[in-house]
């Protein structure tokens, strides 16, 4: 190609980028949507029908009639030629020219016509595309190197891609199947041959995926073109009837999950006056769509530091089909449901003015939205149901499940007395259908080969349902003795709780270790499968930690004669806390006070032996560390 990405176009220069791809691949969706974005810096040439005259009497003869049966195959080639040579030399109008098929798909769709009409293979049918474009030769050369090729492919296999293509389709006669075989065996020898300076594979992906790609290709070329397209963003689009929750939804996830709150009126509007579109809301839903979509796209480039966002609120059932279609999997979908009695409750102007405003809505297709919806949500409970919904959805995207592996009971270097407690008690919850329990994992210093008898305890995490706590109850009762004294630590969730967040910071860190691996559980039921908190949501959470065992120290240091080993576990928990804001773990106790000791060289380097024994010493150890905690929060404020 002409132009290179070492040496692509300046600002001041003018650039054409020529789109190619078979049928139904997407070309002038991907270049409508990236002409809206760049506004008057972009000019979309339009199709190929509008540089010759005489398309007019072909459509009046009959496109396919004309193409496969009744033009000469000499007049095919010059009607296509002069079509593509005329848009090539028309001059540009904006910095950025966007073609709807390059130069060298008019000899891939030569080829592939001649390949149907006259029965040749492909090698055959490039040939005889290349002397039909004899005559047009030097003028073709010449305009494809001003273009910037791109082309777009359904798939790697031009079989599959085909049937891809075909797959649009609503009605297909032999002729056009077997032309679309030849066409993309023609493209994909083009690409083998460098025809183009990009390629880009479309398979499964959504069109704003796409498009992200698309940019990030062309961006080094035309810098005139955004560098992305919504790349990461979770969109949560809510929808529902009048009164049924949409707004407490979105006030909630943006006040407990971060989400910037978008109104889907603004977005359209403001799309709409960029294009000058008079009316949004008289054109074509599948249009309105693509609005909305340019509209998120242009905000959050302006406010790129933005990863999630909901918009609100979806009326039209055919648009948001549109919506799903081009963004996939960053969009979910959440219709909000109430029955009409209690919708007219919350309204505060009156039971008619909810029915009113329904009609307007389902007018609209508002209530259709229900079946396009990912989640459906019923809003007829309380503000509490309808928020651990809310925080279920949305973890799911944030926390990736995963099915941890487990470990036998001996490999964790506990006591024989404990290992045969443990084996006992998986015996008496996993072995029947069903089993009792869903997970069991051994935490704490048991779990890290930090068991210290007579002061450790033995801290157990459990996952099962609340219909399984009776017989739960029963094992652990049945062997209670054979514990010997070792004070059990029990903790207990549901699945659900896991999955909406519904735990202490505690609890997360010990679902973030399960899901990262660095604690493996004794036993998992078959299929199940955890949600992996991020690190970085469980540092966050730890300042509740933090706090906890702040108060808990000052607790502690206020008794006339403090409990030894409590002091001395909560100052570790401290220390801990604080160790993961600066990205370090440390899951020992004397190894997280060692780090916060060195930091203090006056003290005694005994002194985190010393504080397991002598209360003194612990109240040394506790000062040192909640001081340090003290010191991070803070304020310059005046004391007098």
């Amino acid at each position: 190609m002409c132009i290179s990405p070492e040496h692509g176009p300046t600002l001041s220069r003018p650039v054409t980028i020529a789109f190619s791809g078979p049928d139904n691949v997407g070309k002038t969706k991907q270049i409508g949507i990236l002409a809206r974005r760049l506004g008057p810096a972009g000019h979309a040439t339009g199709p190929l029908d509008d540089y010759d005259p005489r398309w007019d009497g072909i459509r009046a003869m009959g496109m396919g009639a004309w193409w496969f049966e009744r033009g000469p195959v000499e007049e095919v080639a010059d009607v296509l030629a002069r079509s593509y040579l005329e848009r090539s030399r028309r001059p540009a109008t904006a910095p950025v020219r966007l073609m709807d098929r390059g130069i060298p798909m008019l000899e891939a769709s030569l080829a592939a016509t001649v390949a149907v009409r006259e029965r040749l293979s492909p090698g055959e049918a490039a040939d005889r595309a290349r002397k039909l474009l004899d005559p047009y030769a030097a003028d073709v050369q010449a305009a494809e190197a001003t273009e910037y090729g791109i082309v777009l492919l359904h798939d790697e296999d031009p079989v599959i891609g085909t049937s891809r293509s075909l797959s649009h389709e609503r009605h297909v006669t032999p002729a056009y199947a077997d032309y679309q075989r030849h066409l993309h065996l023609q493209m994909h020898r083009l690409v083998a041959e460098d025809r183009w300076a990009e390629t880009v594979v479309i398979g499964e992906r959504r069109v704003v995926a796409v498009q992200d790609e698309i940019r990030r290709r062309l961006h080094p070329i035309a810098p005139l073109v955004p560098p992305r397209a919504l790349p990461g963003l979770r969109v949560v689009a809510l929808g529902g009837m009048s009164e049924s929750g949409k707004s407490t939804a979105g006030e909630y996830l943006r006040v407990r999950h971060g989400y910037a709150r978008l109104k889907i009126g603004y977005l359209i509007e403001d799309a709409a006056q960029r294009a000058d579109i008079a009316d949004p809301y008289e054109i074509p839903a599948v249009v309105r769509a693509e609005l909305l979509v340019d509209g998120l796209d242009r905000f959050c480039a302006a406010h790129h530091f933005l990863d999630h966002v909901t918009i609100e609120s979806l009326h039209d059932q055919d648009a948001t089909a549109e919506l799903r279609r081009m963004l996939g999997e960053q969009l979910t979908v959440v219709y909000v449901d109430a029955t009409p009695e209690v919708r007219t409750e919350r309204g505060t102007a009156g039971p008619e003015d909810v029915v009113e405003r329904d009609a307007v809505k389902a007018r609209r297709g508002a209530a259709g939205i229900a079946s396009l919806a990912q989640e459906v949500i019923d809003n007829n409970h309380s503000r509490l149901h309808l928020e651990r919904r809310l925080d279920g959805i949305t973890l799911a995207h944030r926390w990736p499940l995963r099915r941890p592996a487990t470990t036998p009971v001996n490999t964790l270097g506990l006591p024989v007395q404990l290992e045969s407690y443990l084996s006992e008690l998986l015996d008496r919850t996993t072995v029947q259908l069903p089993p009792v329990i869903d997970l069991l994992a051994v935490t704490g210093s048991g779990a890290r080969g930090k068991y210290q008898h007579g002061w450790s305890d033995l801290d157990i995490f459990v996952v099962a349902e609340q219909a399984s706590l009776p017989r739960l109850r029963e094992a652990l009762a049945e062997l209670e003795a054979e514990l010997g004294g070792v004070k059990l630590g029990l903790t207990v969730l549901t699945q659900d709780e896991c999955r909406t967040g519904a735990v202490t910071s505690r609890l997360l860190h010990v679902l973030m270790l399960i899901g990262s691996g660095s604690l493996v559980p004794l036993w998992c039921r078959p299929g199940l499968a955890l949600p992996a908190p991020d690190a970085a949501g469980d540092v966050a959470a730890g300042v509740e930690a933090g706090v906890q065992a702040a108060i808990e120290i000052r607790r502690q240091l206020l008794k006339g004669v403090p409990d030894l080993r409590a002091l001395f576990k909560v100052t570790a928990l401290l220390a801990k806390v604080m160790l993961r804001f600066e990205g370090t773990e440390r899951a020992s106790d004397d190894d997280a006070l060692g780090v916060f000791l060195d930091r203090e060289p006056a003290t005694d380097a005994d002194l985190r032996r010393q504080a397991r024994e002598d209360r003194k010493k612990a109240v040394e150890l506790a000062n040192i560390v909640l001081g340090h905690w003290l010191a991070t929060i803070a304020l310059p404020t005046s004391r007098a």
